[in-house]
């Protein structure tokens, strides 16, 4: 990979400020979704997120510009500061068994006269293990390979591919695209993992996970609660009073809801099962119908004087106690 300052463009200098506002005007020019038929494209993406990944952690950014890891991010090896610099000091590497692509031997020579020119008491391999991540070298035992970091991703659906499941096209940092599986009834922030889609790991460590994290779009008739479903249904007065069968929808198509007589609005009916279907073990959630009094649109007459001669026969206060 290029110098990850040549890639987005920006000095060494730059401060992380510049440095992400060059990366989001490279992601934009060159997303996938915006460039379907230019296949280069996709490996400049690709390429921009890689370099932010360096210049974008300001840890990553510190090592690349010492020279400890290289465009990749993965380690350099420079050698040890202060071998060497008495009598018969410094080390000697060796390929071992298997010769070109073998494991490396190291032998340290610090001019003492313990057996292989080491000091007493003094154990080479726990220099390895802060540099390499082993536990002690051979006395203690290997730790086990460090994984590759995670990779967080969101992803909105619509309330209908939320009930009916199916699938959506996700897009990774690396530059890669990714079909994910939506299962059933998913809720709304219901997070799901994809085993080894993560960042690279070091050498003999195992690739992150990306975790995308489901939203569920706004619907226009129905309000997410959990596994419930919350619905405004607009009725007429009369209906109110005089109570009436009305069509309401719901997920699965419209059905016929009782509206008792005398019902005043912000009354909520419920409709057992008719919320988000049953998954992960989980039952059908519910639809609460909250019922609104609507007027007619327009002044009438005829209803103005009803209710005026209402309001002087039979007055009322709705507002009591308050």
């Amino acid at each position: 990979m290029r110098d990850p300052y040549d890639v987005l463009g920006v000095a060494k200098t730059a401060s992380a400020p510049e440095i992400k506002k060059a990366f989001r005007s490279l992601a934009k020019k060159y997303h996938p979704d915006q460039n379907k038929n230019d296949p280069k494209a996709k490996e400049k993406f690709a390429e921009a997120n890689s370099a932010y990944e360096i210049l974008g952690d300001e840890k990553k950014k510190a090592q690349f510009d010492r020279g400890e890891i290289d465009a990749e991010g993965k380690p350099r090896f420079t050698g040890f500061e202060g071998f060497g610099a008495g009598p018969g000091g410094g080390y000697r590497g060796q390929r071992g068994p298997g010769g070109p692509g073998g494991a490396e031997h190291f032998e340290f020579h610090f001019g003492g006269d313990a057996p292989g020119g080491g000091r007493a008491g003094f154990d080479p391999s726990d220099i390895f293990a802060d540099l390499f991540g082993a536990g002690g070298g051979a006395r203690r035992g290997a730790r086990a390979p460090r994984r590759g970091e995670d990779v967080a991703l969101q992803v909105t659906i619509s309330l209908a591919e939320a009930v009916k499941g199916g699938s959506t096209r996700v897009f990774l940092p690396t530059g890669r695209t990714l079909d994910v599986n939506i299962p059933v009834g998913i809720e709304d922030g219901k997070q799901i993992r994809l085993r080894g889609q993560g960042h690279a790991a070091p050498p003999g460590g195992e690739p992150g996970d990306a975790i995308v994290t489901v939203k569920v779009a706004p619907d226009p008739l129905f309000t997410i609660a959990g596994r419930d479903l919350k619905l405004d249904l607009p009725i007429a007065f009369y209906e109110a009073v005089l109570g009436a069968k009305v069509a309401a929808p719901t997920l699965s198509g419209q059905v016929e809801l009782t509206v008792p007589a005398g019902s005043n609005g912000g009354r909520v009916l419920r409709l057992r099962g008719k919320g988000l279907p049953a998954a992960d073990g989980k039952p059908a959630g519910d639809l609460y119908v909250t019922l609104r009094v609507v007027l007619p649109e327009g002044a009438d007459a005829e209803l103005e004087a009803f209710a005026q001669k209402w309001r002087t026969a039979k007055p009322y206060d709705p507002r009591k106690g308050m």
